[in-house]
């Protein structure tokens, strides 16, 4: 790398405020599109490095736990600028979608309860269920790759939706069975695959004050999630409906706002937190689930050649995703029960679907024309 003035640091680091922050406030449509827009930017506008090296950086992002269109950032910012392009990259990135979604958060808790706020998630819920329904059809293309993976998955599918197996032993076990069964005579690797396990003693631990709890929830989902933000949606239900602090609607709310806000739909967890402690809380769930993706990409730096071409990490990879598939797809199924409650939703469920499908419309879109039904519908009852 060549040796750079002070000057020149300085600048590259303005040019990564100005383009990330602009991303964070446009960047609609979900870490696929926001890939394709840094892509234009990086590769295509400013020749920041090659479209080889930029795809080997998407490749990599698939390999390490977190939201991927957000560490594809983190990744830029480093190798444009170093340690403070890491961390400005992402930071730029992610703060424009947390401030958003935190206003709108506090709208909700202001209003959501009113009849029209009721009105309007009662049109948005069934058209976030049919977004979802659509996303995972996309990714089972990809992540069911054979026979084994499709057993894994269906298998993780009926652990969690019937015996409510927690999703971190189902990653990990996933990722296990994949990379034991492809290659015989793995067994004496099984010690280096303990995958969840140092966040995973997060709940083990004593009582602690609400809003650290809600960092260290969010610091273990943040270290352990794996595909698309939907995924969340299984952690979500886990550690916030299932003990009695939120409810099913809420937890729908707060995915079809980080789906209609602009940036990382991780920031539903930024939603999360306020609901369940104000703004303390939405400020520890952000920090929580964001700080990972830093570590990671800081971590994994110097090892991406030798990731993108290993066999290991591939099978674990396949394990970790088809499991991750298989509880998006329960998780959809048991939010679908409460958002889909009559024929309007069961109708506007369907046609968001259809359109998705026919039309690859911005699922924003989508999201703002659900809930005009839905206050159209309120106006006239």
């Amino acid at each position: 790398m060549k040796d750079r003035t002070p000057g020149s640091r300085r600048e590259e680091l303005w040019e990564l405020f100005r383009l990330f922050t602009k991303l964070g406030f446009i960047a609609f449509g979900g870490p696929a599109a926001h890939i394709a827009m840094m892509r234009d930017e990086v590769v295509v506008r400013r020749r920041w490095m090659s479209e080889q090296e930029f795809l080997d950086l998407v490749g990599v992002t698939n390999l390490i736990p977190g939201p991927n269109s957000t560490q594809m950032g983190i990744h830029v910012g480093r190798i444009r600028a170093g340690w403070r392009g890491l961390i400005l990259a992402g930071v730029c990135f992610i703060t424009p979608a947390a401030l958003i979604t935190l206003a709108l958060a506090v709208l909700y808790v202001q209003y959501g309860e009113t009849p029209q706020g009721e009105s309007l998630m009662y049109g948005i819920a069934p058209v976030i269920i049919a977004i979802v329904a659509q996303a995972l059809w996309g990714f089972s293309k990809t992540a069911v790759k054979d026979w084994l993976t499709a057993l894994v998955g269906a298998a993780a599918f009926l652990l969690y939706f019937l015996l409510r197996v927690p999703e971190i032993p189902l990653l990990a076990g996933g990722a296990l069975v994949v990379f034991l069964a492809r290659t015989p005579g793995r067994g004496e690797h099984a010690a280096l695959l303990p995958i969840g396990a140092p966040v995973g003693l997060a709940s083990a631990l004593p009582a602690v004050p609400p809003v650290a709890s809600i960092f260290l929830t969010f610091l273990k989902i943040g270290s352990v999630l794996f595909g698309s933000g939907y995924v969340l949606l299984a952690f979500l239900r886990s550690n916030f409906v299932e003990p009695g602090l939120l409810t099913e609607q809420q937890i729908i709310d707060a995915v079809a706002v980080g789906q209609f806000t602009p940036g990382p739909v991780f920031t539903t967890a930024t939603f999360v937190g306020y609901l369940l402690e104000g703004l303390p809380g939405a400020v520890a769930a952000t920090f929580g689930i964001f700080i990972p993706a830093f570590v990671f990409v800081a971590l994994i730096s110097p090892f991406i050649p030798r990731l993108r071409s290993s066999p290991v990490a591939a099978d674990l990879l396949d394990g970790v995703n088809v499991v991750a598939l298989a509880l998006m797809a329960a998780v959809t199924i048991q939010l679908g029960l409460a958002a889909i409650v009559d024929p309007l939703t069961a109708a506007l469920a369907l046609a968001a679907l259809f359109v998705l499908f026919r039309f690859r419309v911005n699922s924003a879109w989508l999201v703002l024309g659900g809930g005009v039904a839905g206050l159209l519908h309120g106006f006239i009852l």
